[in-house]
């Protein structure tokens, strides 16, 4: 998989899954510029990033501070972007929170925080991104959604803004087309990262009990196929959803979790 000339903008990427998506694209030879809410974490990233990419790494890198979910923020993004690339090829909108609780209980700044960096955050780094896109022959636009946007016990407010990215990503597909650019989403299951490592052991087992495959899935598993969705190989795919579960969302599989919990 080659993306040598490619300039990629990863958001939420100081960390786990966004991480791991940055550095995936850097070893397939893309320039990367990693964006989080803190600028230290950013930095802290940025140099782990060489230190375990290939020797050249450095060259590609590039730190930037922003809240997604702030429109006057993401607008100097990618003006900053567009400075320091001069052009951009590849958004992957990664940034994402969770604020959990039981519907009874969730206050409206749970619900309205969520959907503003989860959603919104993914309107306002598309919207922006565009222009530069708009100018690339092989421009992708990757977001994140969630297998979660089925439905999930104490996440209505994440379980929305991740169907609202599905929504969001089929939209774009179709008006995007025409300018020869590709929307896709990837839908990670149950991924091993620091959140769910702090679920408690029972509750992790639960929920690893769910996946055929038996296992957690790591952040190299959702970042390879996100990796694949910004390369060539994925140049007439377009409006889709990937799943990255083990299996766990597979219809046969919800069926037979239904036929058990009756």
């Amino acid at each position: 998989m080659n993306l040598e000339d490619r300039v990629a903008v990863v958001t939420g990427s100081a960390r786990g899954i966004g991480k791991a998506i940055a550095r995936h694209l850097l070893e397939a030879g893309a320039t990367v510029g990693i964006v989080d809410l803190d600028l230290a974490d950013v930095e802290a990233a940025c140099r782990d990033l060489a230190a375990v990419s290939p020797k050249d790494a450095d060259t590609r890198l590039a730190g930037f501070a922003c809240d997604v979910s702030d429109p006057d923020a993401v607008d100097t993004l990618f003006r900053s972007v567009q400075q320091r690339f001069g052009k951009l090829d590849i958004l992957v909108n990664n940034a994402g929170i969770t604020r959990d609780s039981v519907f009874s209980r969730m206050t409206f700044e749970q619900w309205k925080r969520v959907l503003d960096v989860n959603l919104t955050g993914t309107f306002l780094c598309s919207r922006h991104a565009l222009a530069l896109l708009r100018k690339s022959t092989c421009g992708r636009i990757i977001n994140m959604s969630s297998v979660a946007a089925q439905g999930n016990i104490g996440q209505a407010n994440y379980a929305a803004s991740k169907a609202g990215v599905i929504g969001f990503t089929k939209t774009l597909a179709i008006e995007l087309a025409r300018h020869g650019l590709t929307v896709n989403a990837v839908a990670p299951g149950f991924i091993d990262t620091d959140m769910t490592k702090g679920i408690p052991e029972k509750y992790r087992q639960h929920w690893i009990d769910k996946v055929p495959m038996g296992r957690a899935g790591t952040p190299d598993d959702v970042a390879a196929a996100i990796a694949f969705l910004a390369s060539d190989d994925a140049a007439y795919i377009t409006g889709e959803v990937l799943e990255v579960d083990g299996g766990m969302n597979t219809p046969g599989q919800v069926a037979a979790s239904i036929d058990t919990a009756k």
